[in-house]
C-alpha cells in the first residue's frame, strides 16, 4: 500500500540540523505514527511521504518555510524581569509559560537572553529559522480505521490510546 490521504504510517526518523548536529531521533522510543493528510509532521515531510511505501527509505532536507517556519520577530519580546513571576530566578534556556488576556492564550516562551533587567522571550517554534535534514525509513502502511478518521489521529501502537 502506497501513503496517501487517510494512510495511518508508522515510520523511523533521525533529524539533524545543517552541522549534522543530532536533533531528534525515534531510535529509542519506536517508530513514530501519523494520519497523512492531518498536518501531523511539517509539511515538507509529509510532502515527501506522499506515494511511498512500507520498507521505503529515503533522506530529504526541508526548508524553514516547509518545516517550523522562518523565525518572526513579532514572536519575540522584550520585557523587565520584575514583570515576569519569579523573574529573578530566570536562567537562559528556561520555557514559561505566557498569557495574554485569557488562560486560552497560553503559549511557551524561551528565556533566549538575559541581559541585567531586561528579558528576552522568545515564542517561536524551537526549530523555527532551520533547514531539517531527515533519514526516514518506512516501517508500516495501512489505511486508517473510520474511527482514527473522525478523531484525526492514529489509535493503538505508536498513536493515541483513549
Amino acid at each position: 500500500m502506497t501513503i496517501t490521504k487517510g494512510s495511518v504510517v508508522l515510520f523511523d526518523y533521525t533529524l539533524t540540523d545543517d552541522d549534522k548536529e543530532l536533533i531528534d531521533s525515534s531510535k529509542d522510543a519506536g517508530p513514530l505514527a501519523y494520519l497523512q493528510g492531518e498536518s501531523q509532521i511539517v509539511k515538507g515531510l509529509e510532502k515527501a511521504m506522499e506515494g511511498k511505501s512500507a520498507g521505503d527509505s529515503f533522506k530529504i532536507s526541508i526548508a524553514p518555510e516547509e518545516g517550523y517556519g522562518l523565525i518572526d520577530p513579532e514572536k519575540i519580546a522584550v520585557v523587565d524581569a520584575d514583570q515576569i513571576e519569579g523573574g529573578d530566578e530566570l536562567e537562559e534556556g528556561m520555557q514559561l509559560e505566557a498569557s495574554h488576556d485569557s488562560e486560552e492564550d497560553e503559549q511557551v516562551v524561551v528565556v533566549s537572553k538575559i541581559e541585567g533587567k531586561k528579558v528576552t522571550l522568545d515564542g517561536n517554534h524551537p526549530l523555527a529559522g532551520m533547514n531539517l535534514h531527515f533519514d526516514i525509513k518506512i516501517r508500516e502502511v495501512r489505511a486508517a480505521t473510520a474511527e482514527e478518521i473522525e478523531h484525526g489521529h492514529v489509535h493503538g501502537d505508536g498513536g493515541h490510546h483513549h
